[in-house]
């Protein structure tokens, strides 16, 4: 998105304390991809179409989820609209596409 673009009020991104622990065992050339796209969820909000593999999860209710990496391992983020209206998202898991349970965000 472009400057000019930006909302006038931020998205709010937050996180637990276990998705902390997930990112800091992050490679840093992978944790540095997950904090632009932290970056671009608070200014643009949560659909991000020009993510590999961007989608919502089937089946849940508007849970997001993209790849930071095309290689292997491949490395995922799944967040949620707390709130559309306070403008609020949670991610919830930052890991391996093997270790990941799309069923467990439904």
């Amino acid at each position: 998105m472009k400057a000019t673009q930006e909302r006038d009020t931020p998205w709010g991104v937050d996180y637990p304390g276990k998705v902390k622990k997930q990112i800091d065992k992050l490679m840093p050339d992978i944790r540095a991809i997950f904090y632009l796209l932290e970056r671009e969820l608070k200014l643009e909000g949560p659909e991000q179409t020009e993510w590999r593999n961007y989608g919502l999860i089937v089946g849940a209710k508007d849970v997001h989820h993209c790849h930071l990496n095309n290689n292997h391992p491949r490395w995922v983020v799944v967040w949620k609209v707390v709130s559309r209206e306070e403008q609020n998202i949670e991610i919830r898991f930052v890991g391996s596409h093997g270790a990941v349970n799309y069923s467990r965000f439904k």
